[in-house]
C-alpha cells in the first residue's frame, strides 16, 4: 500500500516542486502523513469485500482502491484537525501547525494561524483530487458507492461540527453523528466499494448482505473511538487526553451520560463542551461517566453490535476466506487502543 501511494505521489512532488520550489513541501505533506501511520481499515474491509465478491486477492485492482481510500482518508484527516484545532496526530505536529510555526519563523506577513489553516485545507484537497483519479476507470456501480462514500463522509462531519457547536447531547443525533461521520465510510461504504469492484452485477445480492455487517460493527468502531477519545493516553493514541470532552464532542457516551447521570454528575458533566476544561475538570468528567453507569452501557452496545455484524457473516453470500477476515476485523476494531 505505502508504495503505491508512493508510486503517485513521488512524481507529483517532483513534478511541482521542479515548477515552482515552494510546492515541494505542501504536496510532501500528504505522503508524510500517510505514512505516518494508521490502522488501514478502509483499505482493508474494501479489499476483503472485493475477495469475498470473487475478486483475485492480488489484483491491482484492489490495491488502487486501497489507495485512494487512504488518500481520501488523508484529505479528512488534513480539514478534520483544522476545524478541531488539533495540535497533534500520530504522534506529530499536525500540518496547519507545522504551517503557522514556519510562517512564524520566517517573519511572513499576515496571520500565522490563517496561512496554517490554509495550506492545510489545500494539502487535503489535493489529496482528495489524488485518490480520485484512481477511481476514474471503475464500473459505474463502483462509482456511485465511491460517490456516496464521500458524499456521507461529509455530511457526517457537517454533522459532528453542528453537534459540537450546539453542544448535542440527545441519543439519537449522537448516534446518527456517529454512524455518518466515521462507521459508514470506514466499514460499510469499503466493503461495498470492493464488492462493486469485483462483482457489480451482483449488486442487489451483495450490498445488502455487507451492510448487515457493516453498519452495525461500523457504530460500534466508532463508538471505540469515542471511548479512547474520552479516555485514552496521550502515549497511546497520540492525542491529548479526553480530547473529545476537551472538544464536547456530540458521542453517544456523553449522550448516556447526560440521561443516566444524578443531578450532581450532570452539573459536572454540564461544562463538556461549553468551556475550556482544566485537566482536573477532564477527570472529573470521566469519572462521572465511569460512576453513572455509561461507560458501561457503552461497552455492552458496542459487545452487542459486533457480534450482531459477526453472525451476519453466517448467511453471506461471500467467499469464506472472507468471512474469516471479516470476523477478525471485527474484533480488532472494537477490541482495540489505538
Amino acid at each position: 500500500m505505502e508504495r503505491r501511494i508512493a508510486d503517485i505521489l513521488t512524481p507529483e512532488e517532483r513534478r511541482w516542486s521542479t515548477f515552482d520550489e515552494d510546492l515541494a513541501s505542501p504536496v510532501a505533506e500528504i505522503r508524510r502523513l500517510v505514512a505516518s501511520g494508521g490502522k488501514r481499515l478502509r483499505p482493508a474491509f474494501c479489499h476483503w469485500g472485493f475477495v469475498g465478491a470473487g475478486g483475485d486477492p492480488d489484483s491491482m485492482v484492489s490495491l488502487d482502491a486501497g489507495a485512494a481510500l487512504e488518500l481520501l482518508h488523508g484529505f479528512a484527516l488534513f480539514h478534520d484537525d483544522v476545524m478541531d484545532g488539533s495540535t497533534s496526530r500520530r504522534g506529530a505536529p499536525v500540518t496547519h501547525e507545522v504551517f503557522a510555526d514556519e510562517h512564524r519563523r520566517s517573519g511572513s506577513s499576515g496571520e500565522s494561524r490563517r496561512y496554517g489553516d490554509g495550506i492545510a485545507i489545500l494539502v487535503g484537497d489535493l489529496a482528495f483530487v489524488y485518490s480520485d483519479r484512481l477511481m476514474s476507470e471503475v464500473s459505474a456501480e463502483a462509482r456511485e458507492i465511491w460517490h456516496e462514500l464521500r458524499i456521507e463522509l461529509n455530511v457526517g462531519q457537517l454533522l459532528d461540527l453542528i453537534g459540537s457547536a450546539r453542544n448535542e447531547r440527545r441519543r439519537l443525533k449522537a448516534e446518527r453523528i456517529c454512524r455518518y461521520k466515521s462507521g459508514k465510510y470506514t466499514i460499510e461504504r469499503p466493503l461495498h466499494l470492493g464488492a462493486m469492484l469485483a462483482a457489480p452485477a451482483r449488486k442487489a445480492e451483495l450490498l445488502p448482505a455487507l451492510s448487515a455487517y457493516g453498519l452495525p460493527l461500523g457504530d460500534a468502531f466508532q463508538m471505540r473511538d469515542d471511548v479512547m477519545g474520552a479516555f485514552g493516553e496521550t502515549a497511546i493514541t497520540g492525542k491529548p487526553v479526553g480530547d473529545d470532552l476537551r472538544e464536547g464532542k456530540p458521542t453517544p457516551l456523553m449522550a448516556i451520560a447526560m440521561e443516566r447521570a444524578s443531578s450532581a454528575q450532570r452539573t459536572v458533566l454540564t461544562v463538556v463542551g461549553r468551556e475550556q476544561l482544566t485537566d482536573s475538570q477532564v477527570a472529573d468528567a470521566q469519572q462521572a461517566i465511569v460512576d453513572c453507569g455509561a461507560l458501561d452501557e457503552l461497552e455492552s452496545v458496542i459487545a452487542r453490535l459486533r457480534d450482531e455484524a459477526v453472525a451476519s457473516l453466517a448467511v453471506a453470500p461471500i467467499a469464506t476466506s472472507a468471512k474469516t477476515e471479516l470476523e477478525s476485523l471485527a474484533v480488532y476494531v472494537t477490541d482495540r487502543l489505538t
